[in-house]
């Protein structure tokens, strides 16, 4: 076949363009040009799509022989995933822009390109597998569960998931990739990971929301949830999420009781915290919901990730056509903005984004008003 790879100049989609080629298919790369933050610019390494890693894209094109397109995409990636991601945090949420931009410029924009180019596919470097099940295409779990990526996938329409392949989704561990890349003498194959936000230079993300967004930077008040009481003082809710004992300073422990985020009120600017035990719950509501099978008539049996590192958790699905409620057979804690992603086994049957539960929202206020 005719593919498009996406290249971001590290060590997996590189390895996914070299297997392609080798397999004898007719494969172009292409890389998103996405950023362009000084320092994140150049000398940084293990991040993608800016300075040094369009270089190494093009590196592993030419050592490969393959046509190889920079396209840039700089005010599409802002609208679409840095604008999304401060204006999450202003919500007192905590986003997940892999997601968006998953959704948008990777596999939107490059699937339009693949088929602009005659392509018959588009392929990256995600560690997930496409299985063809008796209805069409499918998402799988990949083969290792420590890179498996499937929960960022989620959003994937059922048509750009017919169109793409994962070629990584099979290998073992992320040392058989390198592997890979040795043999097909990859100039990448000993490239770090990636592991900050590739759009937020030194790991610091709370800069770069409080620089678009001014509000959240603003100090505010450290209320408990249950009783009321203030207890201290934060230095702005974009450095928060439902979960999080750190940077609450004396406002974390009580006496002998540690005390956790357990929710944001963004209007008023506070953080309430409540112990740990307080924070999970057993039912979480999620919208803009993606099906990648048949959405379910009645209630639905199920696993389900709040978080990505974490492990599926047994739950009932009921779905009305606009929202997905989750009753969860163990309570956990859900935070707004992150995705409740469904599998049945390894295969993901769709997801959406975590609400605020109404009534939480509310509580909470009623006892600081």
């Amino acid at each position: 076949m005719r593919i498009l790879v996406a290249m971001s100049g590290g060590v997996d989609s590189s390895v996914a363009a070299g297997l392609l080629a080798e397999q004898g298919h007719e494969v172009i790369g292409a890389t998103l040009q996405l950023y362009d933050h000084g320092a994140a610019t150049g000398a940084r390494k293990g991040a993608c799509c800016a300075g040094q890693d369009i270089h190494d894209a093009r590196r592993v094109a030419d050592a490969l022989g393959i046509p190889h397109y920079v396209l840039d995409r700089e005010a599409r990636f802002r609208r679409a995933v840095i604008e999304d991601f401060a204006d999450t945090y202003a919500r007192g949420e905590t986003p997940i822009p892999c997601v968006r931009c998953n959704q948008t410029v990777k596999f939107q924009d490059l699937v339009e390109l693949a088929r602009d180019l005659g392509c018959e596919a588009l392929a990256t470097g995600h560690y997930a597998r496409r299985v063809e099940g008796p209805d069409g295409a499918e998402l799988h779990r990949a083969a290792d569960p420590a890179r498996d990526q499937s929960y960022f996938l989620f959003a994937t329409t059922r048509a750009q998931l017919a169109f793409c392949r994962f070629p990584l989704g099979a290998f073992p561990s992320k040392a058989a990739v390198r592997a890979a890349a040795a043999r097909l003498r990859l100039p990448v194959a000993e490239k770090p990971d990636s592991q900050d936000l590739c759009f937020v230079p030194r790991g610091a993300y709370h800069e770069l929301v409080e620089r678009l967004r001014p509000e959240t930077g603003a100090p505010g008040e450290i209320v408990h949830a249950l009783e009321g009481r203030v207890l201290g003082t934060h230095r702005g809710i974009a450095r928060y999420t439902v979960g999080q004992g750190r940077g609450l300073g004396g406002a974390a422990r009580q006496g002998e009781e540690r005390l956790f985020v357990a929710g944001i009120d963004a209007g008023r600017r506070r953080i309430l915290v409540a112990p740990r035990g307080v924070l999970p719950r057993r039912e979480v509501v999620a919208g803009e919901v993606n099906w990648l099978a048949a959405p379910p008539a009645a209630p639905l049996p199920c696993t389900v990730k709040l978080r990505a590192r974490e492990a599926p958790q047994p739950a009932l699905a009921h779905w009305d056509g606009a929202a997905l409620r989750l009753v969860l057979e163990t309570p956990g804690i859900a935070a707004p903005g992150q995705a409740a992603v469904l599998y049945d086994g390894d295969r993901v049957l769709g997801g959406g984004f975590i609400r605020a539960a109404q009534a939480e929202a509310e509580a909470p206020r009623r006892a600081v008003a």
